[in-house]
């Protein structure tokens, strides 16, 4: 299942495409629209929109750090377990929670299998979304990130990666909704 010294597969074109650090920067600005885009589910084997919440229910856009089906970032890893134990608390409030990664469909059908994932897992291992919302990079793959996006589709809250912070706590995502 999660070992650490199996790096098969780590030091491929996405890698070192993602290897310089690039910070994330702060430019999406709150109360405005976010980017659109189209991803796999991998969890439910079908296409997710985002658009398609808009007018209907709020999303939280959980940006998450895997290298491959194997390696996890330490950060992001028990962020991860945490979103998926809780994601039934999400559900109850009508908040739907996408789970991004940058792995490919195989790898993230190995992530999906392993860790139960009961939430939507997309895949996007051309990093385009992740570049669209500027989370930014290092040493092989993107930084993780959170994105409270209201029921219209406009951003509530964000938050960065940064070393002292390195993902939001369940509890401050779940207030942020509380704030809507």
């Amino acid at each position: 299942m999660l070992t650490s010294t199996d790096f098969s597969g780590l030091f491929n074109e996405r890698f070192f495409r993602n290897f310089l650090p690039i910070p994330a920067s702060n430019e999406l600005r709150l109360d405005v629209g976010t980017p659109d885009f189209q991803l796999p589910d991998i969890t439910n084997g079908s296409i997710v929109k985002l658009s398609n919440y808009r007018g209907k229910q709020p999303v939280l856009l959980a940006f998450t750090r895997i290298f491959t089906e194997k390696q996890y970032c330490p950060f992001c890893f028990p962020h991860i377990k945490a979103l998926n134990e809780n994601y039934e608390e999400f559900t109850k409030r009508n908040i739907e929670v996408l789970l991004i990664t940058s792995t490919d469909e195989k790898q993230s059908q190995i992530v999906v299998k392993d860790l139960g994932l009961k939430m939507p897992l997309l895949s996007d291992p051309s990093c385009t979304v992740f570049r669209n919302y500027q989370v930014g990079q290092a040493l092989g793959a993107p930084l993780p990130a959170q994105f409270v996006l209201d029921q219209e589709g406009k951003l509530r809250y964000k938050h960065l990666f940064s070393f002292l912070d390195h993902n939001a706590s369940i509890e401050k995502l779940l207030s942020m909704f509380n704030q809507n």
